[in-house]
């Protein structure tokens, strides 16, 4: 397959801040990386030089982008389960590593209203279990905690919410990501700050790109439907939502960490990573853009059955990271949206979706 460029659509206010000098060497821990997130930081992480030891559950669908792409082939990859205390201190202490990023979570709402239980021990404890394991690990300098733009209490404002904002949540995912800022803040406070180790979280909105196939998502179901000829049932079309593709707050993790590291005390803080103005978009924007990317015939239709409560409006004020971390997106939704077809079309044409990634990857640092 040949790939296309798509390089007129980028917004580049800022200049990219991915220091592959700073990276190289570097001993990473990384959770939840056989997730969608996961992989594409892990092979992001190879390509810049890093040593990346990962913890995570085995890949929760099939396909998956862990297995597809061949994540594991340049990194120590462990399965195991962060609600379990000794499983993460063992790993963590084996690794010895400079900087750890949180990435393993329940990610789904609607999951999570069947199940609670398991979302709040995931989400919640398991962030526990990782700052516990990291408050005995003297090689650990800088930590970034990722939880969701959904931490928030949501109140349906048409403004962005500002990291200053109060934690909430109306179901159990998006609560238990409240809760686990709370308990970051307080390991922050209590433990890490005396010591001069560096702690941070990532809060980002709804994430697009190649490889996710998680159930119940926008973009997963989308593209699983039009490959196989069928409509898509949206259920909340109306919804708007802060997309940006998935390298946008992978980036702003990596900046975090590297300020982490050389002014702790300065970035020890809670970070929001979303689009620009114009990218918040409703899900029939969202729906009706890739149905004309895809072509052949594909069609939506509205899902009129009751659905569980989901935010209508969302939407992240990112000013802080702007002006402090010199942060900005990259890729216009359009072109975020063009890379992830691409991406698509190319795994069901039987390419090589490793180089493909990485081929993305390039494009992106070097200003596509």
């Amino acid at each position: 397959m040949t790939l296309r460029r798509y390089g007129q659509a980028v917004m580049r206010p800022g200049r990219l801040k991915v220091n592959k000098q700073f990276w190289s060497g570097k001993k990473v821990f990384l959770t939840g990386h056989t997730g969608f997130k996961g992989s594409w930081l892990s092979v992001w992480l190879q390509m810049l030089g890093a040593e990346v030891t990962g913890l995570a559950l085995d890949p929760p669908t099939t396909p998956n982008i862990f297995d597809e792409i061949s994540v594991g082939q340049n990194m120590q990859s462990y399965i195991g389960d962060i609600r379990d205390i000794s499983v993460v201190e063992e790993h963590l202490a084996a690794a010895s590593p400079d900087i750890a990023i949180h990435l393993a979570a329940q990610p789904l709402v609607r999951y999570s209203y069947d199940n609670p239980v398991e979302t709040y021990a995931t989400n919640v404890m398991g962030t526990v279990h990782l700052l516990e394991a990291i408050r005995g690990a003297p090689s650990v300098k800088s930590v970034v905690v990722v939880t969701s733009d959904k931490c928030y209490e949501n109140k349906e404002w048409f403004w962005g919410y500002r990291e200053n904002e109060a934690m909430g949540g109306y179901d159990p995912y998006s609560n238990s990501k409240g809760c686990s800022e709370l308990v970051t803040s307080a390991y922050r406070d209590s433990y890490f700050s005396a010591k001069g180790v560096g702690i941070g979280s990532g809060r980002a909105g709804n994430v697009i790109g190649g490889g996710d196939w998680a159930l119940d998502r926008l973009i997963p179901d989308i593209i699983q439907a039009f490959h196989e000829g069928e409509e898509v049932s949206v259920r909340n079309p109306k919804a708007v939502r802060p997309w940006q593709h998935v390298l946008e707050p992978l980036r702003g993790y990596l900046t975090l960490a590297e300020r982490l590291w050389a002014q702790p005390r300065r970035f020890s803080s809670g970070w929001n990573f979303g689009p620009r103005e114009n990218d918040v978009r409703s899900v029939e924007w969202i729906v009706a853009r890739i149905q004309g990317l895809w072509g052949d015939g594909a069609s939506w239709q509205l899902d009129v059955r009751d659905q569980p409560h989901e935010a209508h409006y969302l939407k992240l004020d990112c000013a802080k990271a702007h002006s402090e971390l010199d942060w900005y997106p990259q890729l216009d939704l359009d072109t975020a949206l063009q890379w992830t077809v691409e991406w698509y079309k190319a795994f069901y044409d039987g390419a090589d979706t490793r180089k493909v990634t990485e081929y993305q990857i390039e494009r992106y640092m070097h200003g596509c």
